[in-house]
């Protein structure tokens, strides 16, 4: 009869958990692969982004938000480093038009970092095409401690 109460009682823990993460609007439940996307309601490209991400393998939620500052301050985004939209895949923070080779590379790889980033949102990065059109721009691998490296350059 204890066994059965233990167990219940682990049960409502971690439903209560799950509950509180989903509701703070982490991804308490995430699976390997699965991209967790904070964009605002109005932005074309965040989908358009999500789409490249889905044709890469990835399984991707779309989160939207009013007001991304509190997701990117939770998320650690450096302010320099800002985009568009944020998101989380397996422990690590995406800002921006990150290519998603650069994504499983970073999955690959695991380093001891925070996150990826392409600050702005440059043309011709995922999501911003615009027919020929390509800007240079960098994938940005930052930490906790402020180190920021290239990780990729296009």
């Amino acid at each position: 009869m204890r066994w059965r109460w233990l167990g219940a009682a682990v049960l409502a823990i971690g439903f209560v958990f799950g509950v509180v993460g989903w509701w703070a609007g982490g991804t308490p439940t995430a699976k390997a692969g699965e991209v967790t996307i904070y964009s605002s309601p109005w932005c074309g490209c965040c989908g358009a982004w999500a789409e490249h991400l889905e044709r890469s393998g990835f399984t991707v939620q779309i989160r939207e938000r009013e007001d991304l500052d509190p997701i990117k301050a939770r998320y650690g985004v450096p302010g320099e480093l800002g985009s568009c939209h944020t998101a989380v895949v397996e422990g690590y923070t995406i800002e921006g038009h990150v290519p998603a080779a650069d994504i499983q590379r970073l999955l690959a790889e695991r380093p001891a970092a925070k996150g990826l980033a392409v600050p702005g949102m440059p043309l011709g990065s995922p999501g911003m095409e615009s027919g020929s059109q390509r800007d240079r721009y960098d994938v940005i691998l930052f930490s906790e401690d402020g180190t920021q490296r290239i990780f990729a350059s296009y």
